[in-house]
Parts: C-alpha cells; sequence; structure tokens
C-alpha cells in the first residue's frame, strides 16, 4: 500500500511542477530536478523522506 501512495504522491509532484513550469513560471522545473536527484539518491542509500513520513502516518509495506 504504501509504495502505491508513494508513486502517487511522486507523480503528482512530477505533474504540478510541470503544469506550474508551462503556466506560472519556468524556474518550477527545479522542483522537478530535485524530485529526480532525491529519487536517485534514495535509489543508492536506501533513504527517502517521503518514505520516512509516510511511515509516520501508518502507511505499512
Amino acid at each position: 500500500m504504501k509504495n502505491r501512495v508513494f508513486r502517487a504522491v511522486v507523480g503528482s509532484f512530477i505533474l504540478i511542477s510541470l503544469v506550474l513550469a508551462v503556466y506560472v513560471n519556468i524556474n518550477w522545473l527545479w522542483f522537478t530536478v530535485f524530485i529526480g536527484v532525491n529519487m536517485l539518491q534514495s535509489s543508492i542509500t536506501q533513504w527517502c523522506l517521503l518514505d520516512t513520513i509516510l511511515a509516520k502516518f501508518g502507511l505499512k509495506n
């Protein structure tokens, strides 16, 4: 369950940042870059802040 929520949150953040970049300001693409860097970092270190937050909300694997 947590994996599905995690993917939904990350996908939503990416889509929202792309829409904001098109309609508000191109600098919102830096948020998309941040998400990508965070995903790369979590694949290396096996730690992600969003995963910790979801666990505190009570979502189990």
